[in-house]
């Protein structure tokens, strides 16, 4: 590694700190922000092309290694909010915390040394230079998809920082986020051909045009999407429950929680931010319409069980009152003799009919790991305070909607709101509307709350569907079909909002099929890697002519 010059590690470094700032870092996001993203990557993709001290193009493993550099640097800055959930409300010592953090970052970061190798393959076969940058789009998509399918953790893919584009947006019903991703990336590699080309005349070009791209495609953020038209309305609650460290004091009971927050959800007088909750973002009250079709609950540390009899007594009980619908999360509780400990334990959404019946019941199939449950317990002892509140779940088995009235609800818990392809099954389904309940009252006052929603808008986009999210310490809010919020609470106060939303019916080619683009980006990339290897093979081990064979040849151009 001694061959990499210095400068090389500092623009790997500079590339991981500008991906941070397209992304949340303490709150909304602001619109100058999400235009780096255009160049973010431009300083690691000239690292990786770049020679080494020697004069040499740098080796594929050096390549691999300036994007894990980069690829640490990244997820330490955007998931720097583990290190405060495992400590201040994991009841984790601080240098564990620290310790998990910098584990997380190693761990992850080996994607973009993924994608930093890929491209060294690109450089060290016949495509060069110019096969690289065609590559890179590619192989970013790629490696986002390794991350949702290998290690289930595709936080803030890069198209997720162009939540507010109206103009990128446009792509994500056909493409996924995943189609925003290769946009960006292929207007940075455009930005990086302009220095790194030979050719004056080329590398002038490259600039220009990866210029005006970002230009005008940036411009899509003053867009103004069309007002959705809404025929519905729901309450959404917040409970803002205390989690973790911070719960101390008196403790409601389970009785005292359902006096508080039935009448609450029932008659919501709560001001609301038009708009994303901000300084500037007007905070108004709502007129009550006469009738809910939903109220929602959010997911909280609330001791509910979905068998307790004074539990269903209560939902039944305000359901018969507003005429409404009401999705709740509880604790499921099945007895099952197979279990080690006789029971099954769910992290789950109930769904009661405006009649009062208890009409179906979802179970949270994608658990949080080290907050739901603990991986390799044996390994990982210390981690025992995370679900010391939360329960030790049992993993959902199916995904299922909820009908009534002629309506279909699609519900998804908290960190199932990051995965694309999981969310869409539940519109494919026959979900009219999504319902996401949430607490991240672990993150605190972080960057998570904002990424988490802007994950969850990036749904509402790709499916073409409202989506309606009670949190328990915000941020609950509506968010219609073009990603935008409508309503949002104020954060950390116990409150019910009135938001008005519509039932969708279209299906978006991206909710029929999936992750297709990303999936024709890898296999494309694939072929080639496969190809570049094969070609750098034959280069390498061509039979090199003898000496006999070399003056024979010789003597016969003389002659």
């Amino acid at each position: 590694m001694r061959q990499i010059p210095l400068r090389l590690w500092f623009f790997a470094l500079c590339s991981g700190l500008l991906q941070i700032l397209p992304f949340p870092i303490a709150g909304p996001t602001p619109l100058w922000r999400t235009s780096v993203c255009w160049v973010a990557v431009v300083p690691l993709l000239f690292a990786l092309l770049s020679q080494d001290k020697a004069g040499k193009e740098l080796s594929v493993l050096q390549a691999a290694i300036l994007g894990y550099v980069s690829g640490i640097v990244w997820y330490a800055g955007n998931c720097y909010w583990i290190y405060q959930t495992m400590y201040l409300y994991g009841g984790l010592a601080k240098p564990v915390a620290i310790g998990i953090l910098v584990l997380f970052c190693l761990y992850l970061g080996l994607y973009h040394a993924l994608f930093g190798g890929l491209i060294g393959v690109f450089r060290k076969s016949k495509y060069g230079m110019a096969g690289a940058l065609l590559a890179a789009p590619f192989a970013w998509v790629a490696v986002e998809l390794a991350r949702a399918r290998i290690t289930s953790f595709p936080w803030d893919q890069m198209g997720i920082s162009q939540v507010d584009n109206h103009v990128l947006t446009r792509l994500a019903p056909w493409t996924g986020v995943y189609g925003i991703s290769f946009v960006i990336l292929a207007v940075n590699a455009c930005l990086a051909a302009a220095f790194l080309l030979r050719q004056y005349r080329l590398r002038w070009h490259a600039l220009v045009v990866g210029t005006v791209c970002a230009v005008l495609l940036q411009s899509g953020v003053l867009k103004r999407p069309p007002v959705a038209p809404t025929t519905a309305s729901a309450s959404l609650l917040q409970e803002n429950l205390a989690v973790g460290e911070e719960n101390t004091g008196p403790q409601m009971s389970a009785g005292q929680m359902l006096a508080s927050f039935a009448p609450l959800s029932a008659h919501p007088t709560g001001p609301v931010y038009l708009g994303l909750p901000g300084k500037s973002t007007p905070l108004v009250r709502p007129q009550l319409p006469g009738h809910f079709d939903l109220i929602v609950w959010p997911e909280a540390p609330a001791p509910f069980q979905d068998n307790d009899a004074v539990f269903r007594r209560s939902l039944s009980l305000l359901a018969q009152q507003t005429h409404a619908a009401l999705i709740v999360d509880c604790l499921g509780v099945d007895f099952d003799r197979t279990s080690p400990r006789g029971y099954r334990l769910y992290n789950s959404a109930v769904f009661v009919t405006p009649q009062g019946d208890f009409a179906g019941r979802y179970d949270k199939m994608h658990l949080v790991p080290f907050g739901e449950y603990v991986p390799y317990q044996d390994l990982f002892f210390f981690a025992k305070n995370l679900t010391q509140e939360a329960g030790d779940f049992d993993h959902g088995t199916h995904r299922i909607v909820f009908r009534t009235n002629g309506h279909i609800y699609g519900v998804f818990i908290c960190y199932e709101s990051i995965f694309a392809d999981e969310v869409r099954q539940f519109v494919k389904e026959g979900a009219r509307v999504l319902v996401n309940v949430s607490n991240d009252g672990w993150y605190g006052d972080t960057s998570a709350p904002w990424q988490h929603l802007n994950m969850a808008r990036m749904r509402a986009i790709e499916n073409h569907r409202w989506l309606l999210r009670s949190t328990n310490t915000g941020i609950t809010a509506s968010i219609d079909p073009n990603g935008r919020v409508e309503y949002a609470a104020p954060r950390h106060v116990r409150t019910a909002i009135a938001v008005r939303f519509a039932y969708e019916s279209d299906l978006t080619f991206y909710t029929r099929h999936g992750d297709v683009f990303a999936y024709f980006c890898t296999v494309l990339l694939l072929l080639f890697v496969l190809l570049a290897a094969a070609q750098t093979f034959r280069f390498v081990h061509a039979p090199i002519p003898l000496e006999s064979e070399e003056r024979g040849s010789g003597c016969a151009e003389i002659q």
